[in-house]
């Protein structure tokens, strides 16, 4: 639960968000700036993408639909310079031909404390619950 992180989960939570504000923006600088360099992000359910420009591409696609998200919650577990976000979303975006798009998912994502102290992403999965869906 967001109401009871201390501080170096709060600092998780803080780059996570960043990231989203900048994604919500269409800014790629300040998303790609939340990765690692040698980060993975799953943008659809099984199929991880470590290749930094094709990531970069990945979001500047994603942009195009202007996505939206909300989270149901969060709840961050940290050991040392490792830790995990988890969180229940809702999406919604504009498809090119107008429609709207409505998506839910479960985001799992690693972090790991950089030397300067900044957490930045080293796993990115938004689609945590797929196995689950699947049975």
């Amino acid at each position: 639960m967001t109401n009871t992180l201390n501080g170096t989960e709060k600092d998780v939570l803080d780059a996570v968000l960043a990231m989203t504000t900048a994604f919500h923006k269409g800014d790629i600088e300040g998303v790609m700036a939340s990765y690692e360099a040698r980060a993975t992000v799953v943008f659809e359910p099984e199929l991880s993408i470590s290749d930094r420009g094709a990531i970069r591409s990945a979001f500047e696609q994603a942009f195009q639909i202007k996505p939206q998200f909300t989270y149901g919650g969060h709840e961050v577990f940290v050991n040392g310079n490792i830790a995990i976000h988890l969180a229940p979303w809702k999406m919604t975006g504009t498809a090119p031909d107008g429609s709207v798009i409505n998506q839910k998912g479960l985001s799992m994502a690693v972090l790991r404390k950089q030397k300067d102290g900044k957490w930045l992403m080293v796993f990115d999965n938004p689609h945590g619950q797929f196995l689950y869906d699947q049975q």
